[in-house]
């Protein structure tokens, strides 16, 4: 009878620990549960206006979790950086680079084409919510320039250029202080940093913002770096960038005349050749009509957008460089882009699956059975790839970086990879009490201008 006592106790005592268990485990869940809920309520009291663009963005599913969203590792949780903007009036030839020789290119007139970033970028980067008036607590400095429109207008020479940049970049202590390793150029071109020819002399370590990633100046020279350089997408005309009202709207599928185009010049780069002797064989599948680009038949923006969204699929080979304003603009009349480029480089690529939303391929491959692969493309499988590309089109608007999806936005994610706590060059050293001194063991504060570049 002991011995049966004994055992119920032993089980009433096991089912009390058990009971217990239990009820320490959901008093926890409820104390996790709650204390999500207070910490979430808590961040939209305090935080009202990010809220509602916190919700945009998951609509676009463009936070971290999904489908096309910045990696909390190698970015960060948040945007957290500071960028100073170099002032034109503080930094003596800088007015030249954005103006010409005498001062008379101005910053409309260089808004459009593919120039246009370099004016959008600045202006963006002036209105931004991470720019400091500091220099001693910037993460990054951005060195403007519309140096590509500026040599388009005769405003500048190739020698006036690379003289004006080297005068410029003396006058920057920072730049000298971290060999330029935290110091943000935009090149917006084909020619990429070889506007400036000695860029590989002064520039090698800096943060390049180009649409180009291969060697653009016809030598095996590249000024593209992946390590360093972010590849931005090219400047859209801003009448078809405009949410749920583009000045010229995308046509159904069943609408589309052509199975492809390509609306460009031929330049005597094979790709592009072949692809016209293509449409002459096939002129009911692909147009490749003569497009004139100057004269009194040149061709409206209006007009090129209409004969770009008569087809499914839009052709991008490379012309002098490897990139392409067409890949970007096709997205924008809902046409699916085939990359005929190989060496090409594309934006945001820790972002987004360029797999899912565009085709490439080889440019050694162009002929009838490219075509033929296209055309067996099911109707549905292309509106597929196209309802991919209308999610994230908003990365290739040059908007503010307020904006829950735009270019600025991405590119801000990306330069914020780029930043470290510590630069150095070789012509600045450190002693004991953490003090920066030049060659001549003088601190940094009393650094004289123009200050000595390599």
């Amino acid at each position: 009878m002991a011995s049966g006592s004994h055992k119920l106790r032993s089980l009433a005592s096991h089912h009390h620990q058990f009971v217990c268990s239990r009820t320490h485990q959901i008093g926890a869940l409820f104390l996790v549960a709650a204390t999500f809920f207070f910490t979430r309520l808590f961040d939209h009291s305090v935080v009202p206006c990010s809220s509602s663009v916190d919700q945009v963005q998951r609509s676009l599913n463009l936070v971290h979790g999904g489908p096309y969203s910045w990696p909390v590792r190698g970015y960060g949780s948040q945007l957290s950086l500071k960028i100073y903007v170099y002032n034109v009036e503080e930094i003596d030839g800088l007015n030249v680079l954005m103006y010409g020789r005498e001062g008379k290119i101005t910053e409309n007139a260089c808004l459009k084409g593919q120039w246009g970033t370099q004016v959008k970028i600045h202006k963006f980067f002036l209105q931004s919510r991470y720019r400091t008036e500091k220099k001693e607590e910037a993460d990054l400095f951005f060195v403007p320039s519309y140096v590509k429109c500026v040599r388009m207008m005769g405003g500048l020479n190739d020698k006036e250029i690379n003289q004006t940049y080297v005068k410029v970049l003396s006058q920057m202590p920072y730049f000298r202080l971290s060999g330029g390793r935290n110091h943000i150029f935009v090149f917006p071109s084909g020619a990429g940093a070889h506007l400036f020819k000695s860029w590989a002399t002064y520039i090698n370590r800096s943060i390049i913002l180009t649409p180009e990633g291969d060697r653009t100046d016809k030598r095996d020279i590249s000024a593209f770096n992946t390590w360093k350089d972010i590849i931005i997408p090219g400047n859209i005309d801003d009448g078809m960038t405009k949410t749920g009202a583009p000045a010229i709207p995308p046509l159904p599928l069943s609408k589309r005349k052509y199975l492809a185009n390509y609306l460009g010049r031929a330049q005597g780069k094979v790709g592009r050749l072949q692809l016209i002797q293509l449409a002459k064989q096939f002129p009911d599948k692909l147009e490749c009509p003569d497009l004139k680009f100057s004269g009194t038949a040149k061709l409206g923006r209006k007009e090129y957008f209409e004969h770009l969204r008569s087809a499914k699929f839009c052709l991008a080979p490379r012309g002098e460089s490897s990139w392409t304003l067409r890949f970007y603009e096709s997205y924008f009349v809902e046409c699916v882009p085939v990359i005929l480029s190989d060496q090409v480089e594309l934006p945001f690529q820790n972002v987004i699956d360029y797999s899912q939303i565009s085709i490439k391929w080889p440019s050694s491959r162009i002929g009838a059975e490219l075509l033929q692969y296209l055309e067996s493309i099911p109707d549905e499988d292309i509106e597929a790839i196209i309802a991919r590309g209308r999610q994230v089109r908003c990365l290739w608007v040059y908007a503010s970086d307020l904006a829950p999806c735009s270019a600025m936005r991405g590119i801000m994610w990306e330069l914020q990879r780029k930043v470290r706590q510590f630069h150095q060059s070789a012509e600045t050293f450190w002693l004991h009490n953490g003090s920066i001194v030049n060659r001549n063991l003088v601190e940094f504060s009393k650094w004289d201008l123009p200050v000595p570049l390599p």
